[in-house]
């Protein structure tokens, strides 16, 4: 194989398809759309992110304003929780806009997020949020199609893939020189869309590791850069392998609507169907049902928590909980705290199981399919896949937790034991406590834990680029030229 003749059959491809006008002119528009859709991420971004900003700001000087009051009662007060978002959202929204962005937290009560922004938009949003990704994704593969449809097709049809024969041009000089010149083709759309993307790691205005971020996004080019290698290489495969250009145009539509959409779609009913999940009603009865089962703190002749108290008045050797070296109140609201959120988080993880067992057939096929798997890849680097929502969940409970459970010990140490009722200004802790309590940070997933969480999906990426690249080296001696 000679490198020279490759690289000549690239350059000649690469001529002849960028002088054609309508390559100028579906170029142009691409770019058009691109930089609508880059503009419209960042002011969407931006205005997200202040407005959580100030609403998380708002809710923490709300919960810091509170007069000295009993801690259950400040406990109940509750706060809110807001999610940030990722910057690399601007390049790929994935689920955020399905997923709720609160969540009002409060004693003994998990509730869920809300307010997404599918709920709070007109029907168009269920079809699908565009943004540079959805542009990468789907529509430039069409493209790729259309330009290399006709690549060694239309050579066969014309008589000149025996002349390249006859020249002592090889199958495979042909295959990878007319997959160069493609790529290089392609390049001029996602370049363009990958300095969008680069763009985002100049901002340091959003109080996030630039490092981190920088890898997210070194990441992501180079899994595009593999993706539409491989595309190139099957379209140029697949031109090669048939009769006539009307053939591989139909293939190549034909695989675009099986790949692209078909089968990711079926793939989310199947599992749906297979292993459904329960609705929100549903989940918070079961929770309730079992929280009911294992006894109410908030009733006094609940047989588990009176079993509760009669260990602690033994351990202390006092008959009366007034007698108790600290407030018995709190410690049964800390008790059932403890109680209700093993429950909720028992009952949370089976819900989340159902979900990762629905998306375990689609991340299954991703070995099959390297649309899905460079779909999940760009979800999970941009901070935008489920595994990145549900870990807001987790986090938002473990702070709700903590809060709770500091606002009994608060009732634990300063509320006397003579205190009847939460009411009134006597039996008060000071405001400065509810300063005390630690404000909400969330975290994003590490750069690590997304790699692991995806490692089959870039094991996909390079088995499709190894296969695409030996069917073009080893076996392209079947290939016919006429």
């Amino acid at each position: 194989m000679k490198k020279s003749v490759v690289i000549l059959i690239a350059k000649q491809f690469f001529k002849k398809t960028f002088n054609s006008k309508g390559l100028m002119a579906l170029l142009t528009i691409f770019l058009l759309v691109l930089i609508y859709v880059t503009v419209d991420g960042w002011n969407a971004f931006e205005a997200n992110h202040h407005t959580i900003e100030h609403h998380q700001d708002k809710a923490r000087k709300s919960w810091e304003d509170n007069p000295d009051k009993h801690p259950h009662r400040m406990a109940h007060f509750g706060t809110f929780a807001f999610r940030t978002q990722h910057p690399l959202r601007i390049f790929d929204s994935g689920i955020e806009s399905y997923t709720g962005n609160s969540i009002f937290l409060e004693a003994h009560r998990q509730n869920t997020a809300n307010f997404s922004e599918a709920s709070l938009s007109t029907g168009l949003v269920r079809f699908g949020d565009l943004n540079i990704a959805m542009l990468l994704q789907l529509i430039l593969p069409l493209i790729i199609f259309f330009i290399g449809y006709a690549a060694i097709s239309s050579e066969k049809e014309s008589g000149t893939l025996k002349i390249y024969y006859t020249q002592g041009v090889t199958m495979k000089e042909l295959l990878l020189g007319k997959s160069l010149g493609l790529f290089l083709i392609v390049a001029l759309f996602f370049i363009p869309a990958l300095l969008a993307l680069w763009s985002i790691a100049l901002v340091d205005d959003f109080h996030l590791e630039n490092a981190a971020v920088l890898v997210r996004i070194i990441l992501i080019s180079i899994c595009y850069i593999i993706f539409y290698a491989i595309l190139c290489s099957l379209t140029i495969i697949i031109s090669g392998r048939s009769a006539n250009s009307n053939k591989a145009l139909l293939s190549l539509l034909g695989g675009w609507l099986l790949f692209f959409v078909i089968i990711p779609k079926t793939s989310q009913v199947v599992g749906n169907s297979i292993y459904p999940n329960l609705s929100k009603i549903e989940f918070r009865a079961e929770v309730e049902e079992e929280v009911s089962k294992k006894g109410d703190s908030h009733d006094p002749n609940d047989p588990h928590f009176n079993k509760l108290r009669d260990s602690i008045l033994k351990v202390y050797n006092v008959t009366d909980v007034k007698d108790l070296p600290f407030n018995y109140s709190g410690f049964l609201m800390s008790k059932g705290e403890e109680q209700t959120a093993l429950i909720y988080n028992q009952e949370q993880d089976k819900l989340i199981k159902s979900y990762k067992n629905q998306n375990s057939i689609t991340n299954g096929l991703v070995i099959f399919n390297p649309y899905l798997a460079i779909k999940n890849l760009s979800m999970s680097l941009s901070g935008t896949d489920f595994t990145t929502y549900v870990g807001f969940l987790n986090q938002t409970e473990k702070y709700r937790y903590k809060q709770s459970q500091y606002m009994n010990e608060l009732q634990m140490k300063f509320i006397s034991n003579k205190a009847t009722t939460s009411e009134g200004k006597v039996h008060v802790v000071g405001q400065e406590y509810w300063k005390s309590a630690p404000k909400f940070e969330y975290q994003f997933l590490s750069v690590s834990k997304t790699i692991k969480n995806q490692l089959f999906a870039f094991v996909s990426l390079f088995v499709w680029f190894i296969v695409s690249c030996i069917i073009m080296i080893k076996f392209s001696n079947r290939f016919k030229i006429i």
